[in-house]
């Protein structure tokens, strides 16, 4: 009897909870829908308003290509639109970061774009978590999406980033229609497959994979996530994907295929195919290998370096005076510039720092140069969800090296003998038997090469990126103009 009282009084406490949550929950999102819909109703330019959600549009990646990208194809098929950009780079003023998207990409937007600067883009930084840090992330993007949303309120939410979880915050609560434009999968099925096997990789440290109970734990908490990811991603109303494989997952993991659309990147073909291909007297004799990627964790540098030392043991000596690995790419912040400095030691523990060259935050122009002064193109991320620089080495004439997953392998890069357009490795020794075998090569048998590449990229330009992004996202505007 003793017992059964508190039981009874847990029963009822645990149901009066339950209850509390479903009347709270529902109340609070519908006051605060409607506290947005006034706010949106209060606005004295009653024109469409696109909100753009990119925390880090001043970074100069492929991601801050699409974006650009995107905003200047607005910009051209409805020029009354107003395009607000939510921001995390509190450093960079507006007119700073539109002239650095000419810079870099060569786009030249118009001034019209309101950048509304948010304060909270700490809590979507992988830093700010040791532990559980995909949870930890989507959940700091719902509250640095609150902050946007209490800054500015806007019709369409197009999310450039993946931050599957403000959809859900936008649509119900801010009253938004929804689209994204999804680069890659927060959790996939490759990163499952990982864990299960007890793979080591940048998101499976050595003690987890080693440890049959963490790794089950692991597993558990991916497929969990894998769920709430799935829910809140098909909270989208449009979803547009970047490559073959980046739709395979989202379509595995957000099961809706029907509303889902890929549409490749924007890669600026149309005036590197246009460059002049140099011979290699030209090309001062040197033997230039470029990488173009900013300097993140998944990008493996190192295994670039490890390559480089492989190619060292196997070329003769005075072809490898003539190599040099050029690393061009960009800083998000400082914990890139440390992997940069860190890049630079380990080429001088492999006595490479003759031969390697960084070169960071390069003008567009600078970047056109390093194009036609190489040979070959190298690309080392495993599972890489499109690859814009590996078409952009393409189209600029170079042979490419890329790993053989992710896009590159899916929708890039063809080894077949008589359509050749680039290569496929994995591994250090792999890359370099390749490099070696590119250096060896009769000039007209890498003439064909880069001829077949230069032809094979056309499908990937910005102006098949503008029209199929706005064929996608025109219903938005049709439904808003009825």
């Amino acid at each position: 009897m003793h017992i059964a009282l508190p039981l009874n009084m847990l029963m009822l406490i645990a149901i009066c909870k339950v209850l509390c949550i479903l009347i709270v929950i529902p109340i609070m999102v519908i006051t605060w829908r409607k506290k947005y819909s006034k706010i949106r109703a209060r606005r004295s330019e009653k024109r469409t308003v696109v909100g753009f959600f990119h925390p880090y549009c001043n970074s100069g990646g492929g991601g801050e290509r699409v974006l650009w990208a995107a905003v200047n194809a607005i910009q051209n098929r409805y020029p009354n639109v107003h395009i607000v950009i939510y921001t995390g780079d509190l450093d960079a003023h507006p007119d700073q970061i539109l002239s650095n998207t000419e810079k870099v990409f060569n786009y030249k937007i118009k001034p019209k774009i309101e950048f509304v600067y948010l304060h909270r883009r700490k809590w979507i930084e992988a830093t700010m978590y040791p532990y559980f840090t995909i949870l930890g992330q989507s959940l700091g993007s719902i509250w640095l999406g609150i902050e946007a949303l209490n800054n500015f309120v806007p019709d369409i939410y197009i999310d450039t980033m993946g931050y599957a979880f403000t959809y859900p915050l936008f649509r119900y609560i801010g009253g938004c229609r929804v689209a994204t434009y999804t680069h890659y999968p927060t959790i996939s099925t490759d990163m499952l497959k990982h864990v299960y096997r007890r793979v080591i990789s940048h998101t499976n440290n050595r003690v987890v994979a080693r440890n049959p109970f963490l790794s089950a734990a692991k597993l558990a908490y991916y497929k969990l996530f894998g769920l709430i990811y799935g829910w809140v991603g098909r909270r989208a109303e449009i979803i547009m994907v970047n490559s073959s494989w980046t739709e395979e997952h989202i379509n595995t993991i957000w099961k809706c295929p029907l509303k889902t659309h890929k549409i490749y990147p924007p890669c600026d073909v149309k005036h590197l195919t246009s460059l002049p291909l140099f011979n290699d007297d030209e090309k001062s004799y040197s033997i230039r290998i470029i990488s173009v990627a900013q300097f993140r964790p998944e990008k493996n540098h190192p295994l670039m370096l490890r390559a480089m030392y492989e190619l060292r043991s196997i070329v003769k000596e005075e072809v490898w005076e003539k190599v040099r690995l050029i690393l061009i790419g960009s800083c998000r912040n400082s914990e890139d510039e440390t992997r940069v400095k860190d890049m630079q030691d380990l080429s001088k523990h492999f006595a490479l720092e003759e031969n390697v060259e960084f070169k960071l935050n390069v003008p567009y122009s600078e970047l056109i140069s390093e194009f036609q002064k190489a040979t070959i193109g190298l690309h080392t991320m495993w599972n890489e969800h499109f690859g814009i620089s590996v078409v952009e080495c393409m189209a600029a004439g170079l042979i490419v090296v890329a790993h053989a997953s992710g896009g590159p392998r899916a929708d890039i890069i063809v080894t077949q003998p008589g359509s050749q357009n680039g290569f496929l490795a994995t591994e250090a020794e792999e890359y370099a038997k390749i490099m070696a075998h590119i250096i060896n090569m009769h000039p007209d048998e890498r003439k064909a090469i880069r001829m077949v590449a230069r032809a094979s990229v056309n499908r990937f330009s910005d102006e098949i990126f503008e029209r199929e992004f706005l064929r996608t996202i025109e219903p938005f505007f049709r439904q808003k103009q009825e």
